[in-house]
């Protein structure tokens, strides 16, 4: 019987590797200030709308104070923060 472990196992050991946090921060309906982060993503999976600006981490974030609308149209997902 081996006393050795399978050579790499050490390589894949060490998984605790903390959330980054990511996903819809403010649902639809929802009131904003401007400022105030909408959402955290990787990539564009939702894209800007009105009166939303794009970090450069595409982080979307609302420009004016408003209440946030979530959109689909031709298959792409739209954020955007309607003002009152």
């Amino acid at each position: 019987m081996a006393h050795k472990k399978a050579a790499g196992s050490k390589a894949r050991q060490g998984g605790n590797i903390a959330g980054k946090r990511l996903g819809i921060k403010v649902f639809g309906n929802q009131t904003v200030k401007a400022g105030s982060i909408i959402l955290r993503q990787r990539g564009t999976n939702y894209h800007r709308g009105q009166n939303v600006g794009v970090g450069r981490d595409h982080t979307l974030y609302a420009e004016k104070e408003g209440k946030v609308q979530y959109r689909v149209k031709q298959g792409r997902s739209f954020v955007e923060v309607i003002s009152q």
